[in-house]
């Protein structure tokens, strides 16, 4: 089963199951965040949905280089969560289906191309205590004690 973070389903709310693929991405002890500065202000993994048709694994690599502006490589499997929230990038409540992935940040190929993102490196323990998601903060750590 997969384990839930956050808040639980509101009753009688209609949730759209929402996949997404994020990536853990560290380099010299420190670990590569976006920085969304709208419509709430936050911290998070880079990663996000997976489009219809699309593999985890080509949505990855697409919204982290649309986050942050990097390439990565050999992506590993970590674990995976969901959560039940609004998105209002979209207007809907989703239950996201989150997929976390430990890959290797090779090369910056630019600024984000996404829109009101910002990438920012931070220490280890600083990555965990910015990320507003108890699910993406739970994976991370889990990551972080095994480096």
């Amino acid at each position: 089963m997969t384990p839930r973070f956050g808040q639980p389903p509101l009753p009688a709310t209609r949730y759209r199951r929402r996949p997404g693929a994020y990536a853990v991405l560290l380099r010299e002890g420190r670990v590569l965040l976006t920085h969304q500065a709208w419509p709430d202000p936050e911290y998070q993994l880079p990663g996000g949905g997976i489009d219809p048709g699309e593999h985890s694994i080509a949505a990855l690599h697409r919204e982290v280089h649309e986050e942050t502006g990097w390439r990565i490589s050999a992506p590993v499997f970590v674990g995976n969560y969901r959560r039940f929230c609004f998105l209002p990038d979209y207007d809907y409540f989703a239950e996201k289906q989150c997929s976390i992935w430990l890959a290797r940040p090779v090369a910056r190929l630019g600024p984000p191309t996404e829109p009101g993102h910002r990438a920012v490196w931070v220490g280890a323990g600083e990555a965990s205590r910015l990320l507003g998601d108890p699910g993406s903060r739970a994976l991370l750590d889990r990551v972080l004690r095994r480096v």
